[in-house]
């Protein structure tokens, strides 16, 4: 059975081992890339502010990834985030992650934004296609300030 809620402080070590799981197998830069951000170990307290909220998959009572919303760190007013959608392998092809960007980009409207941005590795093909599924278009110039480089692949979407 599937479900999906809001992240709590007990999923803070599920959630930093999937990201780590996914990003390893990318051969992702620790120095450039989420897999070295220290906020994977404090995913529930890092959504602990206004226009934030962190998504959960459930599989039959199993954590096995999420997706989250927030203000871009250091963009325009009105532009969020689609940050840390990852899913564990055995997750993958069962309709999970369109799920996870719906709520997502659901709750941007909610809270009033109107731009969705995003950075992803270009290795990462499905996750693309995904994102091109929902609306997403690829923009030639990283926006705000992730800390992220090493992603080559930014989009963004309008609401």
């Amino acid at each position: 059975m599937l479900k999906f809620r809001e992240i709590t402080k007990e999923d803070n070590p599920r959630i930093a081992a999937i990201i780590r799981a996914v990003m390893q197998s990318f051969n992702a830069d620790p120095a450039t890339t989420i897999l070295g951000d220290p906020v994977v170990d404090r995913m529930f307290e890092s959504y602990q502010v206004e226009r934030a909220v962190y998504y959960v998959a459930l599989l039959d009572g199993e954590v096995v990834g999420g997706c989250g919303i927030k203000a871009l760190d250091g963009g325009p007013e009105g532009v969020a985030e689609l940050q840390r959608m990852f899913l564990k392998p055995e997750a993958r092809g069962l309709g999970i992650a369109g799920q996870l960007m719906e709520r997502c980009l659901h709750k941007a409207a909610d809270f009033g934004y109107r731009q969705v941005y995003l950075e992803t590795l270009g290795d990462m093909l499905p996750a693309r296609a995904l994102y091109r599924k929902y609306g997403f278009s690829e923009i030639s110039q990283p926006m705000g300030n992730t800390g992220h480089g090493g992603c080559d692949i930014r989009m963004l979407k309008e609401l």
